[in-house]
């Protein structure tokens, strides 16, 4: 069996693939000083860098994991989600409140996608 890790480090990496799945790790904004509609759009876009270094898209995602540290911006990050996810390939999605590793974390998204 071939597993391929991208962009690992010392702890984790951020994408696994093995047998046909691409599972990718939590994903943090890069720029946490932005509300939480900004952080979901950076996410996003690191999904999509991710999912293409994996030979996929967002048009593979089966599942998706979504946490906010506060269950009260959920219209906000949906907006950023719903302009951003594919059409006619729509994941299985939860969404759920939690504490974040960092206070300025908003958002953090994990995927499982086709490879």
């Amino acid at each position: 069996m071939s597993i391929r890790r991208i962009e690992s480090g010392a702890r984790m990496s951020q994408a696994v693939v093995a047998k046909g799945f691409v599972f990718l790790a939590g994903q943090v904004a890069t720029d946490p000083t932005a509300d939480v509609e900004g952080q979901t759009r950076q996410i996003l876009g690191e999904i999509d860098r991710l999912l293409l270094e994996a030979g996929s898209d967002k048009s593979q995602i089966l599942t998706a994991n979504v946490y906010l540290a506060d269950i009260g911006t959920f219209a906000d990050m949906n907006r950023a989600w719903d302009a951003w996810v594919a059409r006619d390939a729509k994941p299985a999605r939860a969404t759920i409140e939690a504490s974040l590793a960092a206070p300025e974390y908003r958002v953090e998204i994990q995927v499982t996608a086709l490879a």
